[in-house]
Order: structure tokens, then sequence, then C-alpha cells
């Protein structure tokens, strides 16, 4: 029955895919845009009902085997759903029970060894297929055809201009990556740099950068939590790039507040990051979400943008603008998936030589296959979001601004933030 039923899915799909079952029968075309081999019964029950995680899980785990290429993967998986992923609905005390979940999920350790398990993977490893600033996070394409490269140049651009930047201000970048918003900050626009993260890796790295680029005393990097960051000193301008992805939905509020205090009154925070794209999911759905949270982000929570910004609100500070660069990340992803689709040899050999084990070295890069196509994926379909949302402590100065009584140094237009 299993086996009819998976049929008749594979005749409705896109691409020709064959499937060869635990008993060596193949069902589907030959030859097949898409191949996978199943070793288990349970797998290809996994299949039957559109649990595409779980298969995605025995993939990554050596029970499945899948050759093509992962743009016409992605293009069965979108039939293979039973449903569109993001139309789950949780009960009231369902979403009570996942808040108490989340709070006893980051914890500042929790959190440190969460991102840790991701980002220490290896620099190496990254470099492959990241443009050469190693920016992980969605690039803004000006033009069709901009390279990855030119593109996140254009982005880290982008926030420093919605931000303002001017020489001489203090700048907090939060989750600051291998630097490169950082760096670009310091050199482009004069500011007094502060960098944090919770990845060894890249402390180490930024901090041998700073030295090479003669930023020492200018530009600084630490390795810390959010949390953990004085208020004493407050920062003129803040920008917290793919990080509130793991701060967890029961900790939005103390996220924002500490932002609030970490920003001097007039100042201004670009909070960029992922948001859900149902109301009322947390991850996921079709076992998609704990693939992710097993293999890439343990630990990472996606709230709808009208949460994030209603936390921002509870916080005290003011929403000015909020900008949904969804489709760009779709184009950023695809750029990752394809570059490291088109060096897998060189990729095995990395992580080896990271690992020390080649079967490690194999379920690290199976995983980072399927997560990087199926993020592009679910970018291009509506799933999930990116949005930049730019917010102002309120310094409560009616004569503030070139405006008397706006009550605001945010200019009138945004004509700013986009003419070079």
């Amino acid at each position: 029955m299993l086996d009819q039923a998976i049929e008749a899915k594979l005749r409705k799909l896109p691409v020709s895919v064959a499937i060869t079952l635990p008993g060596g029968r193949r069902i589907g075309p030959e030859p097949a845009q898409v191949s996978l081999r199943i070793h288990e019964q349970h797998t290809l029950a996994q299949l039957a009902i559109g649990q595409v995680g779980a298969v995605g899980e025995a993939i990554v785990q050596g029970q499945a085997d899948l050759d093509g290429s992962m743009r016409d993967v992605m293009a069965a998986v979108t039939g293979l759903l039973p449903q569109v992923p993001v139309q789950s609905h949780s009960a009231f005390w369902t979403r009570g029970w996942r808040l108490i979940l989340s709070a006893m999920r980051h914890t500042r350790s929790r959190d440190a060894e969460q991102v840790q398990f991701h980002y220490d993977v290896g620099d190496e490893f990254y470099a492959l297929w990241l443009d050469p600033r190693r920016v992980y996070s969605c690039a803004y394409f000006r033009t069709p055809e901009a390279s990855l490269g030119q593109a996140q140049e254009d982005k880290l651009d982008l926030i420093c201009r919605k931000l303002m930047l001017r020489p001489g201000e203090r700048f907090l970048d939060i989750g600051a990556g291998w630097g490169g918003l950082l760096l670009w900050a310091a050199e482009h626009y004069g500011v007094d740099a502060t960098g944090i993260t919770l990845s060894h890796n890249q402390h180490q790295y930024v901090n041998q950068l700073i030295e090479q680029k003669g930023l020492t005393g200018r530009v600084r990097m630490q390795l810390c939590d959010y949390r953990d960051l004085g208020t004493d000193q407050p920062f003129d301008k803040i920008a917290s790039v793919g990080m509130f992805e793991h701060v967890g939905r029961a900790n939005m509020g103390t996220y924002f507040g500490h932002l609030y205090q970490l920003l001097q009154p007039g100042g201004l925070l670009l909070n960029h990051g992922i948001t859900a794209g149902g109301l009322n999911n947390t991850q996921l759905g079709a076992g998609l979400g704990d693939f992710i949270d097993k293999f890439i982000f343990p630990g990472g929570e996606l709230i709808h943008i009208s949460s994030a910004i209603r936390s921002l609100c509870d916080a005290g500070l003011e929403m000015l603008d909020t900008e949904n660069l969804r489709p760009h990340y779709a184009r950023t992803l695809w750029d990752w998936s394809d570059s490291l689709e088109s060096q897998l040899d060189a990729a095995k050999a990395v992580l080896v030589t990271q690992s020390g084990n080649e079967n490690r070295a194999e379920t690290i890069l199976r995983a980072y296959r399927l997560y990087l196509s199926g993020c592009a994926l679910a970018f291009e379909q509506r799933w999930v979001a990116l949005h930049q949302i730019l917010a102002s402590r309120p310094d409560n100065d009616m004569n503030s601004g070139s405006m008397r009584g706006a009550q605001t140094v945010y200019p009138f237009q945004r004509d700013y933030m986009y003419a070079r």
C-alpha cells in the first residue's frame, strides 16, 4: 500500500523522481532527475505521509541516499508536502507550554552551547561558500545581476545608512559573526565599534582581522552574551543581525528591554532577523523545523513580525521603519547552496580535517546541503521571512530634530536610506 501511495505522488511531482525501496525494487521513471535510495521501511512510511523533515534526517544519518541537484530536490519537496508548513495552529495551552520550554532552552550556558554547535564547525568550511567577507546573513541585491559579494557589501552599507552612522559614534554589533558589518562600519563610517559573539572561532578570527587592519583601540570583539553587557555607557547606534532568532520567544521582552538600556536616548537600533511566515507557528511543520533544530540551529525559534514589533514597543522602543527582505534571502541562500554544491569534494576534505572523522564530515555535509537549499525554498514559498526593523529610543526632547516639536532625530523621509 505504501508503494502505491508513493507511486501516485511521484506521478504528480514537477520533476522526475525515482525511489529504490528497502527490498531493492525501484519505482519511478528511468532515468530520473532525483533518485532516493531508502534503506529502512520506517523512512518510507515518513515519506508517504509527507514528513520530509524526517526523510531529511534519514538522509543525514545514512539511512537513505540522495542523488540529484538540490534545486530539483526542493522542487520535489513542494509536491510531497501534505500542506503548507505554516498552517499549523497551536492551542492556548500548547503555546503556554512552548513559552515555558523556550525559557528553559535559552539560559546563558545553553545559548552559548547552541551557537558554538553551529558556528564552530570550522571557519574554512564556511569560507568555501560564503562571500569573501564571510557575511552569514541575508544579502541585498540592488540589481539582479549583482554578485553575492557585491550584494553583501550593499547590505552592510544599507544597514549603516539606515542607522545614519557618523564618525566617532559608539556602535554596537550584537552577534557580529566574522566581523563583516563591524569592520565595514569602522572603515567606511569612522565609528568606534564593539562587536560581541558567543563563538570562539569567530572571536579569534575577528580580533586577528582588527589587528591586521590597524584598528586596535577603535574596534574590539568580545566573547560574551548580550545580557552581560553593561549599560553604564550606552551606545549611539546598535545593530543586531541574524541573532534574535536565537533569543527565544520567552526572552523577547528581556532582549529588547536590554537593548533599550544599551541605547542612548535618541539612539537608533537596527534589528535584522528571520521571522515566521505564520502568526501562530513557532517552527515549520512537516518535520522541517525539527530537522533544523537537530542538525543546524539547536534552540532557534521564529516569531511573526507582529510579535517582534509588539515586544520591541513593550520595551519602550519606537518602530520607525520595517522592511521585508524575504526574496533577497531566497536569492542569498540559493547562491550559498549553489556554491557549496560546486565544491562538494573540497567541502568534505575540509570537514574531515576539522573533525578528524570521515563519517562525521559526511553527516555535516549532508545536513548543510539540505539545510541551505531547504531554507532557500522556504523563503521562496513565503514560509518564512526576513525583516529589518529600525527603531529608536525616544529622547523626549521636543526641540530635537530638524523640525521643532517633532520629538525625533529621525528624518521625515526615507530618501537617505537608498541614495548612494
